[in-house]
């Protein structure tokens, strides 16, 4: 028997893929939104392509502050999107 593969959907273009090709977002008890590389932070989580035209999306659309319920500081969208540039250049 084949073992199922998790699915997500990014919610910045939308399309379901499986869960190790996304990166996690996550908004921590304390309140705190980091991207989590790990997939094993506590906290609530929502997950993204690898891919900046999708972080830049769900910045657009709101995507983040509605998946969280919270408003999301623009330092905090420059910290994930130099933390993707950094995934891409080291892979």
């Amino acid at each position: 028997m084949q073992k199922k593969i998790p699915m997500r959907m990014c919610i910045g273009c939308h399309e379901n893929k499986p869960k190790k090709e996304l990166i996690r977002i996550v908004k921590s008890p304390e309140g705190e939104i980091s991207l989590d590389f790990t997939g094993k932070k506590a906290g609530r989580g929502a997950y993204l392509c690898k891919d900046a035209a999708c972080l830049e999306l769900a910045r657009k659309q709101h995507r983040i502050e509605k998946s969280f319920s919270c408003r999301v500081e623009p330092e905090v969208y420059e910290v994930m999107m130099n933390a993707l540039s950094e995934t891409d250049r080291n892979s």
